[in-house]
């Protein structure tokens, strides 16, 4: 069952001890823009997969990103949410990874459910029960020229 908020409210994601992302929520139109950023249409023809999904989460979070609390500069002072702030803290592998998981796998997850396909009554798939009678005798092999 797919369970619609239609509150359509931003939420705070725990990414790591003392980091906090308020995101709005990972629509349609967030997620057509992302895979329309610049970002992404440069990526050179055959880019590896990791790449692109970087590039990707960099793209998603500078659209979802509202506020942040406790990322600072080098001296521990706050800094304000800007799209060159949002990059770098997603090269950091671990708020990388624990923004893939709380965020954008929610949405494929959700994604994925949808392409979900109940076994065919009948044919090659797992679900079709048989109804042919067993065989009498295993036939001869057949004979050669």
């Amino acid at each position: 069952m797919i369970r619609l908020n239609l509150t359509a409210t931003p939420e705070w994601l725990d990414l790591a001890p003392g980091l906090r992302l308020l995101v709005g929520p990972l629509t349609t139109a967030l997620m057509v823009s992302a895979r329309a950023d610049p970002a992404i249409e440069a990526l050179p023809e055959g880019a590896s997969q990791e790449a692109l999904a970087l590039a990707m989460a960099k793209a998603v979070a500078r659209r979802a990103v509202l506020d942040w609390e406790g990322v600072g500069d080098a001296l521990g002072q706050p800094l304000p949410v800007t799209p060159e702030g949002i990059d770098a803290l997603l090269e950091i592998w671990p708020v990388f990874e624990a923004f893939q998981t709380m965020y954008i796998a929610r949405g494929l997850l959700l994604d994925a459910e949808k392409n979900v396909s109940a076994p065919l009554p009948s044919g090659p798939s797992a679900g079709a029960t048989g109804i042919a009678l067993p065989a009498r005798a295993p036939a001869r092999t057949a004979q050669r020229d």
